[in-house]
């Protein structure tokens, strides 16, 4: 590989050998040689995927880990309905499995995620306020102790906002924004920097790549949050975007791009932290439609690449069956 390839060029590797993982070992053999991991560090980025324990079932699965990635997010082992789907159960075993087998292979972990609004389980929903707080605090503490040094990061709060919710500011509804408004979001941070002095904390936000309301509503909502949370003094360390394509949706990735520039003049890192392409609207063979996933992957990175704060890209899995 030539020493002066650039970090454009090298991604264009990353965004098409992504392409041939999504169609499973077969398709994996070429990029394979490469290792994308390889490939994104020349280019000052680190690349991995999400997993889950389908990774312990399927061997060939698994070595794709090992030979293309060099970060790991949990995908549902850590988040809070997963650890906790009654009140007196603690359920860590998936979550430790997945480091185990990072710290094993030599790669990074990366937590997912500690407060979410979306996946409250059936007995949180039935708390008083006053409870809800007491379990908010209590669970950060806990888990991010637990983890204390071992991780990466952690996406400390996971998709804010959701303006068909209606609730003021554009967020996202749910028990922990019922029980203390927008001021979850810097609370949850507070608690986890206080657990965990060590790890990246961040902000984990979907559909900002869109160009519709949605996505320009979201936009917007987050470069407010973000500025109150630095005004604030809050320990935030990055922005995770989380990169789900999606057929039907408009995008122009000029804008999205201008948006992460407006996050790097604010001194954070940028993470693309859920990568992939839904390719059911492309028509043709398989390898027509990897020819053009691979193409929009080209297309969207080509934009993003030169934003110097972009640190990491993280795919969603790296095969269809388990996307």
């Amino acid at each position: 590989m030539p020493q002066n390839l650039s970090r454009r060029g090298m991604l264009f590797l990353l965004g098409a050998g992504s392409a041939g993982l999504a169609m499973g070992p077969g398709a994996a053999k070429a990029s394979r040689k490469a290792g994308l991991a390889a490939i994104a560090k020349q280019a000052g980025l680190l690349y991995g995927a999400s997993a889950g324990g389908e990774i312990f079932d399927d061997p060939a699965y698994r070595q794709l880990y090992v030979d293309e990635t060099a970060i790991i997010t949990t995908d549902v082992a850590l988040k809070f309905d997963w650890i906790r789907p009654r009140r007196e159960v603690w359920d860590f075993a998936r979550a430790d499995r997945l480091l185990a087998f990072a710290q094993n292979n030599a790669l990074a972990l990366r937590g997912h995620t500690l407060i979410w609004n979306e996946n409250a389980p059936g007995w949180l929903k039935t708390l008083s306020a006053r409870e809800i707080r007491r379990v908010f605090d209590h669970h950060i503490d806990k888990v991010t102790t637990r983890y204390a040094g071992k991780l990466h990061s952690w996406d400390v709060v996971n998709e804010p906002f959701w303006p068909g919710h209606g609730k003021p500011g554009g967020y996202r509804d749910g028990p922990w924004y019922e029980a203390m408004g927008a001021g979850y979001v810097e609370r949850a941070f507070a608690r986890a920097a206080a657990a965990d002095p060590a790890v990246k904390l961040v902000l984990n936000e979907a559909h900002t790549e869109r160009n519709d309301a949605v996505g320009k509503a979201i936009r917007t909502s987050m470069l407010h949050l973000v500025d109150q949370l630095l005004d604030a003094g809050a320990p935030l360390h990055a922005i995770g975007l989380q990169g789900h394509l999606q057929p039907g949706k408009p995008y122009d990735d000029g804008v999205f791009a201008d948006f992460l520039w407006q996050i790097d003049a604010r001194g954070l890192d940028i993470y693309i932290t859920e990568f992939d392409i839904n390719d059911d609207i492309y028509a043709g063979s398989p390898a027509e439609r990897d020819q053009r996933t691979a193409l929009r992957g080209y297309t969207f990175l080509q934009h993003i690449l030169a934003v110097p704060a972009l640190r990491m890209i993280v795919n969603w899995q790296l095969a269809d069956p388990y996307s």
